[in-house]
């Protein structure tokens, strides 16, 4: 499988510690399978941090999902345990969560996520209402790999 990391700064080695907490799966290396939307982030980048938009191409044996080498979860649509898991990612006063989970793939949350979580937060929104509001138009999907072990699956060409 063809994997997409869009940036403003190239690298040759992943290092996990450079990435931003906060995420929708947590601190980690993110990745899609669509090469517009990492275009499209890259640029985004580019346009914010300066720099030049930068896509970097990876491959991937998406053989280890399966094999039980690594501890993977999988998000197939906007579910409330989908919204559940961004939430507790998020959400900057739950500093003591760290989920255990090598990879993490499923759709990205809607830009308008911390209104959303905010809103969640104050009761304003159910569980399952969070998750249809968070749903992404597209549908995008995402890669998260959050540990050495994982990325050591990565392979850029």
């Amino acid at each position: 499988m063809i994997l997409y990391h869009g940036t403003n700064v190239d690298f040759d080695k992943i290092d996990i510690e450079k990435s931003n907490p906060y995420k929708d799966f947590g601190k980690g290396f993110y990745l899609t399978n669509l090469q517009t939307q990492a275009e499209e982030l890259a640029k985004k980048k580019a346009r914010i941090f300066g720099g030049n938009p930068i896509v970097q191409v990876y491959d991937f044996d998406e053989a280890v999902l399966t094999n039980h080498l690594l501890n993977v979860l999988v998000f197939e649509k906007p579910i409330k345990e989908w919204a559940e898991f961004i939430y507790r990612n998020r959400n900057r006063n739950t500093l003591s969560f760290k989920h255990e989970y090598d990879i993490v793939i499923g759709p990205i949350a809607d830009d308008g996520v911390a209104y959303l979580l905010n809103r969640y937060e104050e009761g304003s929104f159910t569980l399952e209402e969070l998750a249809k509001e968070l749903e992404y138009r597209k549908l995008n999907n995402q890669f998260f790999f959050g540990t050495k072990r994982a990325i050591e699956f990565l392979k850029r060409i």
